[in-house]
Parts: structure tokens; C-alpha cells; sequence
């Protein structure tokens, strides 16, 4: 049986990425087009089907680890913040960002919520990612 972890993850996110545009419970809110993943950006992403890339990487994360929340993937997804001659500093990543992409994932039936442990993947998204590595596998 093929994983998550056989196949590259880039080639991986950017296929499930074409297939959420297909989906029609994951859709970027009308604000994405502005907004910043993180306080530690400088600008919005510039890719036209960053949502979609966020969503297949959020899913990807939470197939190949154990169950997460919100708050541990805006420490996943953060990075430096950059502050002039100061020191960097880590900064969380947007969490308006991350918990659209979950409650849209669980609107797909992909992504579940565990009380007391976060949000953990279904066996629809796991069918759902294990065919698209199965492809990416057999092209490969």
C-alpha cells in the first residue's frame, strides 16, 4: 500500500490541489484575494489557486501526522518575522487562514473534529489522498 510519505510532496499538493478546485465545498472566501497568510509576510500570496494549495497542504499534514487544531498548524505554517536590525522572531501564521481551510475540508467530509484532540482526517479524505498517490505513483 502506497503513503503520503512514497511519493514528493510538492508533485503530491499540486495534484490534490487541481482536484479541490473541482470540489464544490472548498472555496476561497471573497477576502483571500487580500489577505496575508501570516503577520510574518509581507504581502498576499500571488499564486491565483493559493487556497486550494493551502487546503491540499493542511490535508497532507494531518494524513501523515496525528490529529491537529488550529493552533498547531499556525505554528507549522508561521516563520520570521522580519524586524529590521532586531533580531527575527517566529511568528504564528494567520489562523483565519487555516480555520476556513479546516471547517471547509470538514464541509467536504474530509477532516473530522475529535473533542479534546483537534481535527483528524477521514477515511473519505484518506481514500481521496491514497487515489491521487496511487496515480502519482503509477506515472512516476
Amino acid at each position: 500500500m502506497v503513503s503520503v510519505k512514497d511519493v514528493p510532496s510538492q508533485a503530491l499538493i499540486e495534484r490534490v490541489a487541481e482536484e479541490m478546485e473541482k470540489i464544490s465545498e472548498i472555496k476561497p472566501p471573497e477576502w483571500a484575494a487580500y489577505a496575508k497568510t501570516g503577520v510574518h509576510k509581507e504581502r498576499p500570496p500571488t499564486q491565483k489557486n493559493w487556497w486550494y494549495i493551502r487546503s491540499a497542504s493542511v490535508m497532507r499534514k494531518l494524513y501523515a501526522g496525528n490529529s491537529s487544531g488550529v493552533n498547531k498548524l499556525r505554528k507549522a505554517y508561521g516563520g520570521r518575522k522580519n524586524l529590521g536590525h532586531q533580531p527575527e522572531h517566529k511568528r504564528p501564521a494567520s489562523g483565519a487562514v487555516i480555520r476556513k481551510v479546516l471547517q471547509q475540508l470538514d464541509a467536504a467530509g474530509f477532516v473530522k473534529t475529535e473533542k479534546g484532540k483537534g481535527r483528524s482526517i477521514t477515511p473519505k479524505g484518506q481514500s481521496f489522498l491514497d487515489r491521487i498517490v496511487k496515480s502519482l505513483k503509477k506515472a512516476a
